[in-house]
């Protein structure tokens, strides 16, 4: 039987004690939802993301939390963002907190939902960038430091077009069907020598966000989940009680 998060799970306070994760569209959604979780559960949680204000919002909201230790902040385009800033980005993790031991990769874009023939190439090139290659070039730079880690997790977010080819989802539907090959991908890579550091994608399914709303301006958006309610099983994939799982596509408390 393929892995499954198990259903109702709540993580134990603590969970995330001493360690430090990255959680990529920090500033907005999900993203927003996950960064405010993993610090609630004692994570130092560094918030990725293109727009400060958004972050700083997020950044209050977790010194606001008792006991959450301090997050930090790091502004990041993802849509421009070089090979060089990337490791930048790294190297200041390992420079300021000297871990890393989980990546959340939240961050996404798309314009509008689209047939790939109208879509211009300058959204092709900008959804491929932030939802696939940032993605890669982030986990890559950031590998050295997730290999010291005892315990590591990556979770790349998913969607329904990346389990199976959808039609009008444009480069958002490629990038994402492409994350789940990277993801099985570089999970067999490392199974053999390098067995701390677990890789999985993760599709929360539809949520109450911008970014729902933007690809669906037709649907009722109050009707969805919170992102909170997605919060428990990224801690789960985050945290130890997911260990043994890698290279698996995880949805909802359900198997995918």
């Amino acid at each position: 039987m393929p892995p499954r998060i198990p259903a109702g799970y709540a993580a134990a306070a603590g969970l995330l004690r001493e360690r430090v994760i990255l959680v990529t569209g920090a500033g907005d959604g999900l993203g927003r939802a996950a960064a405010l979780g993993c610090a609630a559960h004692g994570a130092t949680v560094v918030l990725l993301g293109r727009t400060v204000k958004k972050l700083e919002q997020v950044y209050d909201a977790i010194e606001a939390l008792e006991g959450a230790p301090k997050p930090a902040i790091y502004p990041m385009n993802l849509a421009g963002a070089t090979w060089a800033e990337h490791e930048e980005l790294a190297a200041t993790v390992e420079r300021e907190l000297g871990r890393l031991d989980g990546i959340v990769h939240c961050a996404a874009h798309f314009r509008a939902f689209m047939p790939l023939a109208d879509e211009t190439p300058r959204d092709w090139v900008e959804g491929l960038q932030v939802n696939l290659t940032a993605a890669y070039t982030l986990t890559r730079v950031c590998l050295p430091l997730l290999r010291r880690a005892p315990d590591a997790s990556v979770v790349f977010l998913s969607d329904a077009a990346g389990r199976q080819a959808k039609a009008y989802r444009g480069a958002f539907g490629v990038a994402k069907y492409a994350i789940e090959g990277l993801a099985r991908s570089w999970a067999l890579e490392l199974e053999s020598t390098q067995p701390n550091i677990r890789i999985n994608t993760y599709d929360p399914g539809p949520l109450r966000t911008a970014l729902r709303l933007r690809g669906y301006p037709g649907e009722e958006i109050a009707s969805a989940p919170l992102p909170e309610t997605a919060v428990p099983d990224l801690l789960y994939l985050l945290g130890p009680d997911s260990r043994g799982i890698s290279g698996a596509a995880l949805a909802r408390n359900s198997d995918p």
